[in-house]
């Protein structure tokens, strides 16, 4: 692969779902992005977050803790932060084929 190739490779947001914490809801969204082609999706038993895991909905995207009053508050966090995620790789992405 030269180095056009490897720009033109567009890296999926992942998205993590603690499972203890599918008693808010979070189930059905995790659900839902899993038919998204466009996220990647993982599953974990524990995500070490138990504080905010007992009182909120929430996920990891990319790395970061997203959280909400509720699950449908929840996709819209997590949209919101692929969006801004996606802005920042652009902008980084901008300044590096300047250099």
């Amino acid at each position: 692969m030269d180095g056009k190739e490897v720009n033109d490779i567009m890296l999926k947001p992942i998205i993590e779902f603690c499972s203890s914490n599918m008693h808010h809801g979070t189930d059905r969204l995790m659900e839902q992005y899993e038919l998204d082609p466009d996220v990647e999706v993982i599953e974990y038993g524990c995500l070490g977050n138990c504080g905010e895991c007992y009182l909120f909905p929430f996920a990891m995207v990319d790395g970061e803790i997203v959280s909400a009053e509720s699950v449908e508050e929840l996709e819209t966090a997590i949209r919101e932060k692929i969006a801004v995620s996606a802005a920042e790789r652009a902008a980084l992405d901008k300044l590096i084929d300047d250099l």
